[in-house]
């Protein structure tokens, strides 16, 4: 999908650059397969904040998107390509032989007019879902889960993609879009090929005012805050906050381990993802 910049008629227009949509074939959303959503403000059942710096944003609909894959053996036609407001990836709306519609996320080089199916024994085409076990390693997956029946988890954003490198036994080994190298029971569906809608990742924004339609809110530093609010806050004049970067709960930010050390999945995890700019390392 090609980016759009248009001419610096303001200032917000100056840096900011936009999707080209032409490439989407339906405008309105399927009825049958959309549901309200309540928007929460990032506060949970108690009504407190959990996830700090979300609200406001302009109203949606959330899309049924199926993850699990589960029609087997029944050829579907990919009717339409349409813009989904709650994920950064493009979905497309199948048609099933016997009937049912349903959303799935859109693959790369899946056009309307495709057809893509699943299954345990089906051809390792871009959009068709089958078991770990059924694809040809070397292959790039997405959309995948990581217990049997449970619907995708995994490589499910605009862009990514894992590669399955091999099968040990029940296992299949998956390098995950972090470059963590994982474990997955070969029984674990996946949709063969990559996200769509790759180009989303250069999308200059422009302006405060479109992540705010986003329902992203001002991220204010902590050692702007006073220190009832914040561990690093407060001081005479601007200061760095006396210590080295904390949470508003107090736990270091950069290079503080974070994961449980009895976590049941680490028995799956071959090899950790390499540490970088959001991971704390150097």
């Amino acid at each position: 999908m090609p980016i759009k910049v248009y001419n610096p008629t303001s200032a917000g227009r100056r840096n900011a650059s936009v999707l080209d949509f032409s490439h989407l074939t339906k405008k309105r959303p399927e009825k049958s397969l959309v549901e309200r959503i309540s928007r929460t403000g990032g506060r949970n059942h108690h009504g407190h904040i959990t996830s700090r710096f979300r609200g406001g944003g302009a109203r949606k609909l959330y899309r049924i998107i199926d993850f699990k894959r589960d029609k087997d053996g029944v050829p579907a036609r990919v009717a339409a390509l349409e813009y989904d407001p709650n994920r950064n990836a493009d979905i497309a709306l199948l048609h099933y032989a016997d009937g049912d519609k349903r959303y799935i996320l859109a693959p790369k080089r899946v056009a309307v007019g495709a057809t893509v199916v699943s299954g345990q024994k089906v051809e390792p085409e871009p959009g068709n879902a089958m078991p770990l076990a059924s694809i040809p390693p070397g292959l790039q997956v997405h959309n995948i889960e990581l217990q049997p029946g449970k619907g995708g988890q995994v490589a499910r954003s605009a862009g990514n993609s894992a590669q399955l490198m091999a099968r040990d036994g029940d296992y299949a080994v998956l390098v995950m879009p972090s470059g963590e190298l994982r474990k997955v029971h070969v029984r674990c569906r996946a949709t063969v090929g990559e996200v769509g809608n790759a180009d989303f990742q250069n999308v200059r924004w422009g302006k405060a005012g479109r992540l705010r339609h986003r329902g992203r809110r001002p991220h204010n530093r902590g050692t702007s805050m006073n220190p009832v609010a914040h561990p690093m806050g407060g001081g005479e004049g601007r200061t760095g906050g006396g210590r080295h970067p904390v949470t508003p709960w107090g736990k270091p930010t950069k290079g503080g381990r974070t994961r449980r050390r009895k976590a049941h999945s680490t028995q799956f995890i071959l090899r950790r993802r390499k540490p970088g700019k959001h991971t704390g390392g150097k």
